[in-house]
């Protein structure tokens, strides 16, 4: 599933990315990754540390 692409490209990057960045890294379409991190964020998996950035929540 791509939630855990998306996923796992956050938490190797080490920095907070945009969604675009996520898309290309994992070479997954953007509303793949769009629709990702709205479960990811619902899940609490991830946080935003500033708007359009996404990181794993620790």
């Amino acid at each position: 599933m791509s939630e855990e692409i998306v996923f796992k490209v956050l938490k190797e990057s080490g920095k907070p990315l945009k969604s675009a960045e996520i898309a290309e890294i994992a070479g997954i379409d953007k509303k793949e990754v769009d629709k990702a991190i709205k479960n990811l964020k619902k899940g609490g998996k991830i946080i935003s540390p500033k708007r359009c950035y996404y990181a794993p929540a620790e």
